[in-house]
């Protein structure tokens, strides 16, 4: 009976606070594309935290992905051009109107209570949506998993300090791209039990920029008790050397030049600035600052700073106090992860790694849980890059079939135990699952957690 055969599929309809959502019904899961969780970053609320979105009247399809966030993208002919986004039909236009969130639900009723993996991408704050080829959560689907990916605002136009911007802004300005953050995580928690969805249940997961983006959000008292679990890739750790967040003052002191290089005069100018010439100032800036040694005023121009509110601190200075949140963490990164390849060349472990291993060190001694600590060292067929930057991103997502990739049989076999590994950290906060090391039941090896006695490290390889 049709009653019957509905009741097995996964909901593809939902009532949100704001309205209803129908979505797309695939076979084991539903995905809802282009969610809005706050307004429109545009006009008067350029550089202004996010707002709820506006309720709508009737059914909205949620079947396509929304626009990617103001960015130049990789260049065609680049690495991750090829690696990730050469393929136009994962690419959607920009736009600043882009506070919108993807989620893929295996549930059947909104009952189901079952834990949401939280995805921020990477791209140096600058580049990287919610919707790229990489990602998708089929995969986590089949492990009765919840993936929401999410979009925020990048560059100058999620990151800019500048005195006008802090003294609207109540003494502190930035951040807007992490504040956009807090307000998808918000908004999950309160309307994921829509999906089937458990919002007691949220680990928060990204690599490279979104691994920094994830240990701010872990750090921030705005974030306290909304978030179960962490997962750290490429992008974060105690005492990495990158990502430095900087204080507020020197984040303004960034703004101002850049305001004279945009010829604004006041901040209603700037408002109504066309965004296209804004990005082309940004890369310009950007292109300038990264070829400068840190001590030289080089780094990334934009991210996040200390603000006073949303981060304290500096992220190893908040790490000592303990003031990241008591929950759990699996971190770590890969062999030949971005400006490492010397170290790896030389047989040297690189920062990342010793960084993902003091962060576990530095929990224990705090009396908190040791965490989960990885090392990717699997090899990817095609090229000499190794196993590069992001390589972990398509064995994660067990989407290796989009990739341009040469594959065999172990790299399907080396994704399958990758997702089983992430998908049982989001549900039980370890990635064996609930079975103990000698139950036998364990299909994979057994990842022990970092600690002072034994500092192990999973190396993942096929």
């Amino acid at each position: 009976m049709p009653g019957e055969r509905e009741g097995k599929l996964p909901l593809n309809t939902v009532t949100v606070r704001y309205g209803k959502l129908r979505g797309v019904q695939k076979i084991g899961y539903s995905v809802f594309r282009g969610v809005p969780y706050a307004r429109p970053p545009v006009g008067a609320l350029r550089w202004k935290k996010p707002e709820p979105p506006e309720s709508w009247q009737g059914i909205r399809e949620a079947k396509t992905f929304a626009s990617r966030p103001i960015e130049e993208g990789s260049p065609p002919g680049s690495f991750y051009h090829k690696e990730f986004f050469a393929d136009e039909d994962f690419l959607p236009p920009t736009s600043e109107d882009c506070l919108y969130l993807n989620i893929w639900t295996p549930a059947e009723n909104t009952e189901a209570a079952l834990p949401t993996a939280f995805w921020i991408h990477g791209g140096a704050f600058i580049n990287g949506f919610a919707s790229e080829m990489e990602f998708d959560g089929a995969a986590f689907a089949r492990q009765g998993v919840i993936l929401v990916t999410v979009g925020h605002r990048l560059g100058a136009l999620g990151y800019l300090s500048h005195p006008w911007l802090s003294e609207e802004g109540g003494g502190a300005s930035g951040n807007y791209g992490l504040y956009d953050l807090a307000a998808a995580l918000d908004w999950v928690r309160e309307n994921i039990s829509s999906f089937g969805g458990d919002p007691e249940k949220i680990t928060v997961f990204g690599q490279s920029a979104g691994a920094v983006s994830v240990q701010a959000l872990v750090s921030s008292p705005l974030t306290r008790g909304k978030i179960s679990g962490a997962i750290i890739q490429s992008g974060g750790g105690y005492r990495a050397g990158i990502g430095r967040s900087r204080p507020l003052r020197e984040s303004e002191d960034v703004g101002l030049g850049f305001a004279e290089k945009c010829g604004a005069k006041s901040l209603e100018e700037w408002r109504r600035m066309d965004s296209a010439k804004i990005l082309s100032l940004q890369m310009a800036l950007f292109n300038d600052m990264m070829s400068r040694p840190p001590d030289k005023g080089g780094g990334l121009p934009f991210g996040p700073c200390i603000d006073g509110k949303l981060l304290e601190d500096d992220a190893d200075l908040l790490l000592e106090k303990g003031a990241h949140h008591p929950i759990s963490y699996m971190i770590g990164c890969c062999a030949n992860d971005i400006g490492m390849s010397s170290h790896a060349a030389a047989g040297e472990k690189p920062p990342l790694y010793n960084a993902a291993v003091n962060f576990s060190l530095l929990n224990e001694k705090l009396d908190r849980d040791p965490a989960y600590v990885y090392y990717f060292t699997h090899r990817l067929l095609g090229d000499d890059a190794g196993a590069f930057h992001s390589a972990e991103l398509w064995y994660i997502f067990g989407t290796l079939d989009r990739s341009w990739r040469p594959k065999i049989q172990g790299d399907y076999d080396f994704s399958e135990r990758m997702v089983s590994y992430w998908c049982n950290f989001v549900k039980h906060k370890n990635p064996n699952g609930q079975t103990g090391k000698d139950a036998g039941a364990n299909r994979f090896p057994y990842w022990e957690t970092c600690t002072n006695k034994r500092p192990f490290v999973m190396e993942l390889k096929a």
